[in-house]
């Protein structure tokens, strides 16, 4: 599997196939999709993302493609780094992948069967969720991590001189801070909703954290950290 063909033109992109799959941002996907729904006329195609959020493509291409030939399912494949662009492409990027699919629009067991085949055969396990779901999981394990990555990083190089001090425990905590803010910005404020709830909690265990500082708790702090322990051990 590779690049057959590169093309410039939608036209040509979908003509033929039996699945199209959507890597752009959402502002840019209805936009492609409106055009995707003209060009194929009666012509059956499934559409399919790559896109970190669920609830809002779903939201925006329904009535975009509602009484067409086009239909719409949704994926999130849980994988990458925070690096892009086709340099940054990688053979074995799916292996072992949990690919989130959802459905919301009632699309056909035979549709949904063909994308698993597709994200399997790429190395992928797939499992089936309501775009609500989907959103609110990964604020937890994608988009909070993201935060606290960012938040690592500004506050512990808060000073220059300070970075060449540092070594693999901030390399690792900080590695997605690496990503593209322009992606993720879109991808945080997409998800807004969801992703509070995190930050929220997180402020509270904070507070917790810092309450043991100041009153020199070392039971209360350890039951955290062992419980953190044991929360890491299960990924």
């Amino acid at each position: 599997m590779g690049v057959e063909r590169i093309t410039t033109d939608l036209a040509e992109a979908v003509a033929g196939v039996d699945l199209c799959i959507l890597a752009t941002p959402v502002g840019v996907m209805k936009h492609l999709v409106a055009q995707i729904v003209e060009i194929q006329g009666d012509t059956p195609l499934l559409l399919t993302d790559v896109g970190s959020v669920k609830r809002l493509p779903h939201a925006e291409l329904a009535p975009l493609i509602k009484g067409s030939a086009v239909q719409f399912i949704g994926s999130h494949p849980m994988a990458g780094s925070e690096k892009t662009g086709m340099e940054a492409a990688r053979v074995d990027l799916m292996d072992g992948a949990t690919c989130l699919v959802t459905n919301e629009d009632g699309v056909a067991e035979s549709q949904l069967e063909l994308l698993e085949g597709f994200w399997r055969s790429l190395g992928c396990k797939t499992r089936r969720m309501t775009a609500e779901d989907h959103d609110y999981a990964v604020a937890r394990v994608s988009h909070f991590p993201h935060i606290l990555a960012s938040v690592g990083a500004t506050v512990g190089l808060a000073y220059d001189d300070i970075a060449e001090l540092s070594g693999g425990g901030m390399r690792d905590t900080t590695r997605v801070a690496g990503g593209d803010p322009g992606l993720w910005t879109e991808i945080l404020m997409e998800n807004r909703d969801a992703l509070q709830r995190s930050m929220r909690e997180s402020i509270a265990d904070l507070v917790k954290l810092m309450d043991c500082l100041e009153k020199d708790d070392r039971e209360q702090m350890h039951a955290y950290l062992e419980e953190a322990k044991q929360k890491r051990g299960l990924i």
